[in-house]
């Protein structure tokens, strides 16, 4: 049985919404280690929460804190748009 395409837009109910962050946090995170392991590549994720909560994989490294500072530093970069 084929499953028809999700439209991805923006959940309105906040509670919703914030399951399915979690859900899919955790499912990209599970990814990402999964991805470190069969390939023995360093892979690192930086999710912010709707709430500004930081989550990373891995924990806290010294080069995820520089990344940070720099994303910190030049969020204007980061949050631009792309065509």
């Amino acid at each position: 049985m084929v499953r028809g395409k999700t439209e991805i837009k923006l959940i309105e109910n906040t509670t919703r919404r914030q399951v399915t962050f979690s859900k899919r946090r955790s499912g990209l995170f599970k990814k990402a280690f999964e991805l470190s392991l069969l390939c023995d590549a360093e892979v690192a994720a930086i999710v912010f929460s709707p709430t500004g909560r930081l989550t990373t994989v891995p924990s806290l490294t010294p080069t995820l804190r520089l990344l940070l500072a720099v994303i910190t530093f030049f969020p204007w970069f980061f949050t631009r748009q792309i065509d």
